[in-house]
């Protein structure tokens, strides 16, 4: 059975002084994809992943103390491609894919929509990686897309749809760029398993939200349709506190 999580660490080196090693080691996935890392190869602390059997591949932003994305995997892949070709993503440190024998893996950190300049890069960025993924699939089918998507699909998915119908991250237009992704032939791997509300993956900082579950279901697990016969459970797993957000695991028949 291959495990993988996606979790965006909101800082890898604040997650590990969290805790956040002890709970992989707990855990074991055999494949970890991280967002927002915030930091370089060389602030990374890859031994402390090392020692728990795991080979680290990252790809940082360019400005220092931002975005990043990484995926540390037990078994060693058969290529990594850091980026995707396209600079003014790959400035951002954005996406990284591990390739298998059966089946690759990406770890994504989509754009959020901070403000009007922001949201209008988030919307280039949607249309740019719709492009890259359709061509992409016509070589790799087998795609397991998994990362910080900053949207929430569906209202089953926020805890307050009616007040948030104009916040970016439930807009309209984000919403329907999910349902067009899923389209081209892409399953949302937790639905698969649970059609019930209040299961989110982040939380404000603000208001006790994590405590009253005020949260948002923004980080996914996005697997190809030729990979759904091998999905076996899909869980979100609130009970780990190492960022705002909070790991979302997958096992596949592999």
């Amino acid at each position: 059975m291959l495990s993988i999580v996606t979790y965006n660490v909101n800082g890898i080196r604040a997650a590990l002084r969290k805790g956040l090693d002890q709970w992989l080691k707990s855990c074991n996935p055999d494949i970890v994809c991280l967002q927002e890392i915030k930091c370089n190869p060389q602030q990374f602390e890859e031994s402390r992943f090392n020692e728990l059997g795991y080979r680290c591949f990252i790809n940082s932003a360019q400005k220092p103390g931002y975005s990043g994305v990484a995926i540390l995997s037990k078994e060693e892949p058969i290529h990594i491609e850091y980026g995707c070709g396209i600079e003014k993503i790959d400035f951002e440190g954005r996406i990284i894919r591990a390739d298998y024998t059966d089946y690759s893996v990406m770890s994504v950190y989509f754009p959020s929509g901070t403000n009007p300049l922001r949201q209008a890069f988030k919307m280039e960025f949607l249309a740019l990686f719709y492009e890259y993924i359709f061509k992409l699939r016509q070589d790799i089918p087998n795609l397991i897309i998994s990362g910080d998507y900053n949207i929430c699909h569906k209202e089953i998915d926020i805890h307050n749809p009616k007040s948030n119908k104009n916040s970016s991250g439930f807009l309209p237009e984000e919403r329907e760029w999910i349902t067009q992704f899923l389209s081209m032939g892409f399953v949302d791997s937790f639905r698969c398993f649970n059609k019930e509300p209040e299961h989110y993956s982040w939380w404000s900082y603000r208001a006790n939200s994590r405590q009253k579950n005020l949260g948002w279901r923004i980080d996914y697990n996005m697997i190809s349709e030729s990979v759904r016969s091998y999905l076996n459970r899909s869980e979100i797993l609130p009970a780990a506190k190492h960022s705002d957000h909070c790991p979302v695991l997958i096992e596949l028949a592999y």
